[in-house]
């Protein structure tokens, strides 16, 4: 081969290393699958610089060569590359751009000191990258730092778990995505403070979350989600997952479900993970269950639970998830039921003695002082700046003749056990209560019963009209479906507003379904019988400003976890649920970012039943959620347990027993003369709401209009005084 030859094939190798070369240190790459890649400039404006670099080579080897060294010897200089250089070792971002976030701040050195130290081991600034910290409202910047000091063991020493516990729409997620990824990237000792993380979240949502990482950090990381497949291509994943090493993963980030989890634990025990974050971490409330044991066998120190509503039935859950983050904290199961929870709820109850409530009182500010150091928790009033007005109103509907005459007979026929009185619910007392809350939906949920003259239901057949059939819907024969159809009717003859309708039972839907065929009213049905791939299309589609959709249906069970709404402004709680948190978030499904318009909640309820003890029922564990965790200490203490254990009542003679069980102070005769105290909202007791015993006082013109239907009361209340903007 010719010599000349041979020197121009050298020489072009020799550009290509050197172009690749300084493509590492700046960034420049052809491909964001390249090698050489830069957390700093994510690949932004490369194609314009190698084509300069290719330039510079072809006018003249000299200069090239001049601009590579000048470039070597720049401020990233061989930095990039891993080769030593003198000086202090430098944090990834800049900690002293304008708006950084600064996570971690080495302490001040004198001069003497900076003499002293080993720059080999000088720590550096931790600074969220400004990709995220441009797009983080101001609690979301405190909830990374509080997030990043409670897993790098700041907060309470030898622990590094915490409970994420905002409420629904302050963006958990995006905290926790820049969480991960400063984790993943840097730390004070100038290197990646984790190799991998996992996320652990309801099937539903693991989709959510991949498409959550690629939107914020729009491809610098890939994510594996596993959502589906067969025993052995999953297994395959996850130990190929495991057996990642180094300090550039290909697949840092593990997002899968808690059930192919459970499952799949043994592989993912194999080895360790830097970071566990658990989505809809309230699952976990049960240390004896088989997911919480798997999970909490992983080798994994640093965990993070999300759950906007972290007590659900009682307080040993609640020692379940702190247990869970950090262990150890709050003692054993035994210990904190004798030290915490006995004292607080016997403090907590209507009929106390003022010895107990301080007892109570004292043993809660203790738990809290305690929990504080690992808990973060800021209410939904924080969105008011953000989102426009939400109005919430609680509406008590009464029972047409039909209805009450059922309730009556199946009081008289299925009378419930002696364990309930003893506040212990059978099996028998349970499917009573399903039998009674059915009927309050609608007497045609439980015309079966009554054709086989099941327990509670001889002879009710006759009560029926003559000639009915459950082929048509029929809403004359109940007080909610009735309210329900007035409120869609003005709804869509003086607006365009969207509705979502939930209820627990999918018979429910078959109604709406039904009510809306022969309104002619267009809708989209999701239940839990509805792929998760199908979901994300029909939610999609209902958001969009083109769809003719008026109605998105939905079960309450399957509308728990994170679906976006916001194409809707009206949201139908057609029946309560024993757990409020089901019904929180549920309802909260509309009113969240990206809602332009004021938002309508509407809680049906049926007067005088048990409906309204169950609200009831709510309102006192959502009571004791807002002692522990929201530390509100002036919750009405309203209902003793004794009361609360009075279900298979009908009071006929109310507008509202929850009315009439508050004492309230600021009505006479039922009439509302004082108004709720300034401040309030309906975040508060629902004593400081607004109360309505007739049309006059609402401040929704459509529930207004549909009052003479069979509304009987309402309470409603607003998120904040005016809409301030979107910021």
């Amino acid at each position: 081969m010719p010599v000349a030859q041979v020197w121009d094939e050298a020489i072009g190798r020799l550009q290509k290393l050197l172009i690749l070369l300084c493509a590492n240190i700046y960034g420049i790459c052809c491909t964001q699958s390249c090698p050489f890649w830069c957390a700093q400039c994510g690949w932004q404006g490369h194609s314009s610089i190698f084509a300069s670099l290719s330039s510079l080579f072809s006018s003249g080897t000299k200069q090239f060569f001049e601009l590579c060294l000048c470039l070597l010897s720049g401020p990233l200089g061989l930095r990039a590359l891993g080769i030593k250089r003198a000086g202090l070792r430098s944090s990834l971002h800049d900690p002293f751009e304008e708006g950084a976030l600064v996570l971690y701040e080495p302490p001040p050195l004198s001069a003497h000191d900076q003499l002293k130290i080993d720059k080999d081991k000088a720590p550096v600034h931790v600074v969220v990258d400004p990709v995220l910290s441009r797009v983080l409202r101001p609690h979301q910047r405190e909830g990374v730092k509080f997030l990043w000091d409670c897993v790098t063991s700041r907060r309470i020493p030898g622990s590094h778990g915490c409970i994420m516990a905002d409420e629904m729409g302050l963006g958990k997620t995006l905290q926790c995505i820049t969480l991960m990824w400063t984790l993943l990237r840097q730390s004070p000792d100038c290197k990646p403070e984790i190799e991998k993380a996992m996320v652990v979240s309801p099937s539903s949502l693991v989709r959510n979350w991949y498409n959550e990482v690629e939107k914020w950090l729009g491809g610098r990381i890939q994510p594996l989600a596993i959502d589906g497949g067969s025993k052995e291509e999953i297994d395959r994943k996850l130990v190929s997952f495991m057996n990642q090493r180094g300090l550039r993963v290909p697949s840092p980030i593990l997002i899968i479900s808690y059930e192919t989890f459970r499952l799949h634990a043994e592989a993912l025990q194999k080895g360790s993970v830097g970071l566990v974050i658990c989505d809809e971490g309230h699952r976990l409330k049960n240390s004896e269950n088989q997911t919480y044991q798997a999970l909490n066998s992983l080798n994994t120190p640093r965990r993070v639970l999300i759950s906007g509503t972290p007590i659900q039935n009682d307080l040993l859950e609640y020692f379940s998830l702190v247990h869970f983050v950090n262990s150890g904290i709050l003692g054993t199961a035994q210990e904190f039921k004798r030290h915490f929870e006995i004292p607080i709820l016997k403090g907590r109850d209507a009929d106390a003695s003022e010895a107990e409530r301080h007892k109570g009182e004292e043993r809660l500010k203790e738990l809290i002082s305690i929990v504080n150091r690992c808990l973060i928790r800021r209410t939904s009033d924080i969105l008011s700046k953000y989102l426009p007005v939400k109005i919430e109103q609680v509406v008590c509907c009464r029972l047409t003749p039909l209805q009450a005459e059922l309730y009556k007979n199946f009081l008289k026929q299925a009378k419930p056990v002696e364990e309930l009185k003893e506040g212990k619910i059978s099996v028998s007392s349970l499917s009573s209560i399903t039998s009674l809350k059915k009927l309050c939906n609608h007497p045609a949920l439980i015309y079966d019963k009554c054709v086989e003259e099941e327990e509670g239901f001889t002879g009710a057949l006759d009560l029926f009209p003559a000639g009915y059939s459950t082929k048509a819907v029929e809403p004359q024969l109940s007080g909610k479906m009735l309210v329900l159809d007035y409120i869609l009717a003005i709804t869509k003859s003086t607006s365009n507003d969207k509705v979502v309708l939930v209820s627990n039972y999918t018979q429910t839907l078959d109604l709406f379904e039904k009510l809306c065929r022969n309104r002619r009213y267009l809708y989209v049905r999701l239940d839990g019988t509805m792929s998760i791939k199908k979901r994300a299309k029909i939610v999609e589609r209902f958001n969009s400003l083109s769809s003719p959709e008026f109605i998105f249906m939905l079960s309450s069970k399957a509308g728990g976890c994170g679906l976006n709404l916001i194409g809707a402004n009206r949201l139908v709680m057609f029946d309560p649920d024993w757990n409020p948190a089901n019904d929180e978030q549920a309802m909260a499904r509309v009113w969240r970012d990206g809602q332009k318009k004021t938002c309508y909640i509407y809680r049906l309820l049926s007067t005088g039943t048990i409906e309204e003890k169950i609200f009831q029922r709510q309102t006192h564990k959502k009571a004791l959620s807002s002692c522990v965790v929201d530390e509100e200490q002036d919750v009405e203490r309203h209902f003793s347990l004794g009361e609360l254990r009075e279900l298979f009542t009908l009071n006929e003679a109310t507008t509202s027993d929850t009315h009439d069980k508050i004492k309230c102070r600021r009505c006479v005769n039922g009439h509302q003369v004082r108004p709720p105290p300034e401040g309030s909202d309906c975040t508060s007791d629902l004593s400081q709401w607004n109360h309505c015993a007739d049309k006059r006082g609402l401040q929704d013109s459509v529930l207004k209009a549909a009052w003479d239907a069979a509304v009987t009361f309402t309470f409603h209340h607003h998120s904040h005084e005016e809409q301030r903007g979107i910021l």
